[in-house]
C-alpha cells in the first residue's frame, strides 16, 4: 500500500494510492517530479495563506484599477477599515498616503503603488504616511511588489509601522544633542584656562608643567572635536544641515588644509604634498564644510602612514560639471573586509592599528555627508602595506551665483 499527497481545499492531504493496492511499481521518474512539484506549489501556498493572514503588517492586494481585491487582518485593524465596505474602493480611498511633510501622493507619479503598476518595478522601504485624519496618520516604511492576480497585472502592499522607531530615534537624537551641548561650555572653559596657563598668565611654568598641560590641551582638543562632530551629526539627523555655497579657489582651499596640518605632519614625519593644476579649478561649494572634508581625509592619511611616508592632496577634471579631488598617502592601506564599512558612524576596525591609532569613527561619515550633500560621490581604492586614496567629486563654479 502507498499513500500520496493530493491537494484539497488549499491544503496538503495523504490519502491511498488505490493503484498502489494492486501494482507496487515505483512511480516512473515523470511522475515522481510532478508529484514533488505538486507537493512543493501546496506547501508553499500553505506557508502563503499563513504569512498573509497572520501578519502583524498590513498586506492590501490592488487590482490594474487600483481597487482594493484583498486585505489581511491586520490591514482591517490597522488602518481602520470596514471589512464589509473595503473590498472594491479605489485604493486612494482606502491608503490615502502622503509623503513625511502631508503632501498626497495618491493619483500623482509619485505615488508607490502607481510606479509599480506603471514601470512594473518593485518599490522597497519607502517612508510615507497612511491615515485618513491627522490625528490617525502614521508613519510606514511600505513595499510595494507587481503580481498577476485574476484581472491580470496588480501589487501587494505590504507596510511596516516605523512610527515607535522614529519617536525612538528623536528621542535618542534629542538627548544626544542635549548632551553634547551640556559638554560643550565647560570644555571651551578648561581650553581656554590651560591657554591661559601655557601663555604664563598666571606666572611662569616650568618644563615639565608645560610638558603635561599640552597633554591636557591636547585631550581637550581631541574631546572638543568629538562634541563639534556629534552635534553635526545631529543637525544633520534633524534636516539643520546647512551650506553656504559660494565660489572657492582649489588652490586657496588646499593649502588652507596642508598649512593648518603641517605641524601634524611634521610630529609624525609625514610629508605633505600638494598637486593642483595652473589655473586652479574654481570650485561652488560651503569652503568651511570642504574643508572640513579635506582635513578628515588628511589627518587620516597621516595618522596611518609610517614615518617617511607621503601625503598628497591632488585636484584633476572629472567631468563638465565636477572636479576630482583625492588624498593619497604611502601608509599601512586598509583590510579588504573593512574597506566596505569605512563610511559608517562609529565603526571601528578589529585590526590591530585600530587600537593603536585610537579614532571614533565619525570623520569618513562626516566627510561622506557633506560630499553628498554638494551632489558628488566619495569612494576609495586601497592596498595593505602600499597606501590608501580617498577620492571625490566637488562641484565645479559656472556662475551659480550670477543664475
Amino acid at each position: 500500500m502507498r499513500k500520496r499527497t493530493r491537494l484539497h481545499g488549499g491544503t496538503i492531504e495523504e490519502v491511498v494510492d488505490e493503484t498502489a493496492l494492486q501494482d507496487d511499481t515505483p512511480a516512473s521518474g515523470d511522475e515522481a517530479a510532478a508529484l514533488k512539484e505538486q507537493t512543493s506549489k501546496a506547501g508553499a501556498r500553505g506557508y502563503l495563506e499563513s504569512l498573509f493572514t497572520n501578519s502583524a503588517n498590513p498586506i492590501i492586494v490592488l487590482n490594474a484599477r487600483y481597487q482594493v481585491v484583498d486585505c489581511n487582518p491586520s490591514a482591517y485593524e490597522k488602518l481602520a477599515l470596514d471589512p464589509d465596505t473595503t473590498l472594491g474602493l479605489p485604493c486612494n480611498q482606502v491608503l490615502r498616503c502622503s509623503n513625511l511633510n502631508g503632501v498626497p501622493l495618491c493619483g500623482t507619479s509619485s505615488c508607490p503603488c502607481t510606479r509599480v503598476m506603471e514601470y512594473n518595478q518593485q518599490v522597497t522601504n519607502e517612508e510615507v504616511v497612511l491615515g485618513a485624519q491627522p490625528d490617525q496618520a502614521v508613519e510606514y516604511a511600505v513595499s510595494v511588489t507587481p503580481v498577476e492576480v485574476e484581472e491580470g497585472r496588480g501589487a501587494v502592499f505590504v507596510g511596516r509601522d516605523i512610527s515607535a522607531i522614529k519617536v525612538a530615534n528623536s528621542v535618542r537624537s534629542n538627548f544626544v544633542s542635549m548632551v553634547s551641548h551640556e559638554l560643550r561650555t565647560p570644555l571651551n572653559s578648561v581650553h581656554g584656562f590651560i591657554d591661559l596657563l601655557m601663555q604664563g598668565h598666571m606666572g611662569e611654568l616650568n618644563a615639565e608643567q608645560k610638558l603635561y598641560l599640552g597633554y591636557a590641551q591636547e585631550g581637550v582638543q581631541q574631546l572638543m572635536s568629538i562634541v563639534e562632530d556629534i552635534l553635526f551629526m545631529t543637525r544633520s539627523d534633524s534636516g539643520q544641515f546647512e551650506l553656504k555655497k559660494q565660489k572657492v579657489n582649489a588652490h586657496v582651499l588646499t593649502r588652507q588644509v596642508l598649512n593648518g596640518l603641517k605641524p601634524q605632519a611634521l610630529k609624525a614625519s609625514v610629508e605633505l604634498i600638494r598637486d593642483v593644476p595652473t589655473p586652479a579649478p574654481l570650485l561652488y561649494a560651503d569652503p568651511q564644510r570642504m574643508k572640513q572634508v579635506l582635513n578628515n581625509l588628511v589627518t587620516n592619511a597621516i595618522k596611518y602612514t609610517p614615518p617617511g611616508g607621503t601625503v598628497t592632496i591632488r585636484c584633476r577634471p572629472y567631468n563638465e560639471h565636477f572636479v576630482m579631488i583625492s588624498v593619497e598617502d604611502t601608509g599601512y592601506g586598509i583590510p579588504p573586509e573593512d574597506q566596505p564599512h569605512v563610511f559608517e558612524r562609529f565603526y571601528q576596525s578589529n585590526h590591530h592599528l585600530q587600537s593603536k591609532m585610537g579614532g571614533y569613527g565619525l570623520g569618513l561619515a562626516i566627510a561622506k555627508l557633506i560630499v553628498e550633500q554638494h551632489g558628488g560621490v566619495i569612494n576609495l581604492d586601497s592596498q595593505l602595506n602600499k597606501g590608501t586614496t580617498f577620492y571625490f567629486t566637488a562641484p565645479l563654479y559656472t556662475g551659480q551665483e550670477e543664475e
